[in-house]
């Protein structure tokens, strides 16, 4: 059974984030460097750093094969990579911006074309907020994206900047709803009911997860049945924030149906916490 969908095309967007990403960062006075984030304790360099150690630890791991140390006896994998973001992110403070910036144009481009040489439709590891089983290796990709574009909006932020063209967020939300299957695992209900989940306006769209025999199975488009057991409704804006514990605006959520899903349904996390 394939519960996340049918397939997600982010190749098409990888380059263009990267570029839009350098231009901004390229134009960075050292006090804006400095500016702190909404990623606690982390500053705009911070935030570059770990996009930097994004990109080289897939393409270690993934690319060349290399193996690291694993989690701790007893850590909690969310426990084991916070700990390993958080020591890339203070060990990359003994860069300079200039030496920063020179390995990030070095590698970005070099993830893009890991992607793009290899075959998307086969499975792959796990994405772990979409569950523990093999994933396809699009959906890997996919998430690969989703997290750049969350820290080049985060940058963005910090800076006062303009917000980050929308075409680049069109793969988001698209992205994000993957995790609703796994989110809906402990929802006990009838064979065959259905939840939805609306997001309004540019990088949209109308999905619906259906519970089969073997569990929750998500495809695009409203949810067929005339009575879903639950549905939510927010703008992309309210929807990436939410599945990212980025203080979403709750206001901005419209619910119906059982409350206990659509509780369960606004849980839903699509990053690794």
């Amino acid at each position: 059974m394939n519960p996340w969908g049918p397939p997600i095309d982010v190749l098409p967007y990888f380059a263009k984030e990267e570029q839009s990403l350098m231009t901004l960062l390229g134009a960075l006075t050292e006090e804006d460097w400095t500016r702190p984030t909404m990623c606690d304790g982390w500053s705009v360099k911070d935030i570059a750093a770990h996009l930097l150690g994004d990109k080289v630890g897939r393409l270690s791991r993934g690319r060349d094969g290399h193996s690291a140390d694993g989690p701790r006896p007893g850590e909690a994998f969310p426990r084991f990579i916070d700990r390993l973001n958080e020591e890339w992110v203070v060990a990359c403070r003994r860069l300079s911006t200039d030496v920063l910036l020179t390995m990030l144009y070095e590698f970005m481009g070099q993830t893009t074309e890991y992607w793009a040489k290899l075959d998307l439709d086969v499975l792959g590891e796990p994405v772990s907020w979409a569950g523990d089983a093999p994933a396809p290796r699009w959906l890997d990709a996919a998430r690969d994206y989703s997290e750049f574009w969350v820290h080049h909006v985060q940058l963005r932020e910090a800076l006062e900047h303009t917000p980050l063209e929308a075409e680049h967020a069109e793969p988001i939300a698209d992205t994000f709803v993957r995790a609703l299957p796994h989110t809906l695992r402990d929802v006990e209900a009838r064979v065959g009911k259905q939840v939805g989940y609306t997001v309004t306006g540019p990088g949209g769209g109308k999905w619906h997860a259906r519970l089969e025999r073997d569990g929750w199975v998500l495809d695009r488009g409203a949810p067929p049945s005339r009575t879903p057991l639950a549905t939510v409704t927010t703008d992309l804006d309210t929807f990436w924030r939410l599945c990212t514990h980025n203080a979403p605006d709750l206001s901005r959520v419209k619910t119906s149906g059982d409350e206990n899903v659509c509780a369960t349904i606004l849980g839903m996390t699509s990053i690794i916490v």
